[in-house]
């Protein structure tokens, strides 16, 4: 189902129109993905939008934060008896605006191959996610684990949502945060409880039948992220392609296995502004003669997605539009 120069998204648009976003999202797009709309709603930022049903969750839109105060409730028990392995957690539309649209529309299309969803890593959650003390919630044994349970009930409620409407699903785990573990901020982080978290979250998307992506747009441990046992792994190519290349006997075993590389060639930074389809075709074959000199070029080749580097959701509208135009360009010059 998947095929070379087949091209998708990140997540976030900028967007205050859900049907607009879908509508860019759909003629852009090999394998279309749900947008998160963050200049809608702060619910709709990466933590928050995956928070709900989360015990001990406190809320407050205005002033845009979110933070865990425990109490005397029962709400941890309740959260426990309500869930078992391959429970569904359903994000609503408050929450997810993009979602519901996306589902709304698809059902009105014909049916396709691929539809991609996404869902906020168990580390950037719970790292970004902290208490009454400014403490993240990943350093609490149990909430950290009661937050992978979470993480894996919206997981799998996507799944099921979203395969009700096409031949299969792709969902990436969003960890911008791999590219700052190992810095002094998260020395107390083990890459042993990183590379579980991750392996856990893995295994309930491929249990549910669906193919798991990670998605990280800096620097990371690649080899831990080979090891988390992904199908893709999506990279900013535009900055980044040089931390691919300090791996290739690692890369070279990803890819003989069947995994792919989402290569985000497109720029959602700054760099937008001065980008054009012929600079962003060399930057691609530049990056592709790099790795080709300890990966087979044709195996290289055959196993790449298309992807912006990262979400759109702090550019402009236009900017948006221009990444993907450049998006499509490049596939089309490529196949």
């Amino acid at each position: 189902m998947l095929r070379p120069f087949f091209t998708t998204g990140i997540g976030s648009v900028p967007f205050l129109d859900a049907e607009d976003a879908c509508r860019l999202i759909f003629g852009a797009c090999d394998i279309p993905f749900w947008p998160q709309l963050p200049k809608v709603s702060f619910k709709e930022f990466m933590v928050p939008q995956y928070s709900e049903g989360m015990p001990f969750l406190r809320i407050d839109p205005g002033k845009q934060v979110i933070w865990i105060e425990k109490d005397g409730s029962d709400e941890l028990d309740r959260f426990y008896e309500g869930w078992s392995e391959g429970s569904k957690i359903a994000i609503s539309e408050d929450y997810a605006k993009g979602l519901h649209t996306f589902v709304k529309i698809v059902k009105r299309r014909s049916r396709p191959g691929l539809v991609k969803g996404q869902v906020t890593g168990p580390l950037t959650f719970t790292l970004g996610l902290k208490d009454v003390a400014g403490k993240s919630v990943y350093f609490d044994e149990e909430l950290r684990e009661v937050s992978l349970m979470l993480l894996k009930g919206k997981a799998s409620w996507q799944l099921e949502t979203l395969r009700a409407h096409a031949e299969g699903v792709v969902l990436f785990i969003d960890e911008p945060i791999l590219s700052a573990l190992g810095s002094s901020s998260y020395l107390a982080v083990s890459s042993e409880e990183v590379l579980r978290l991750l392996k856990e979250i893995i295994h309930t998307i491929k249990s549910a039948g669906g193919i798991s992506g990670i998605h990280c747009c800096g620097n990371a441990d690649w080899p831990l992220v080979i090891r988390s046992g992904p199908d893709i792994i999506n990279f900013d190519a535009y900055d980044y392609v040089d931390t691919i290349a300090l791996y290739p006997d690692e890369f070279l075993d990803f890819l003989e296995n069947g995994g792919r590389l989402a290569w985000g060639i497109v720029p959602t930074s700054d760099a937008i502004a001065a980008e054009n389809p012929d600079k962003i075709r060399q930057r691609f074959e530049n990056g592709i003669r790099k790795l080709s000199s300890h990966i087979p070029e044709d195996l290289l080749r055959s196993n790449i997605l298309l992807t912006p580097s990262c979400g759109t959701g702090s550019r402009t509208v236009e900017e948006t539009m221009k990444v993907f135009q450049l998006l499509m360009g490049l596939r089309e010059a490529l196949t």
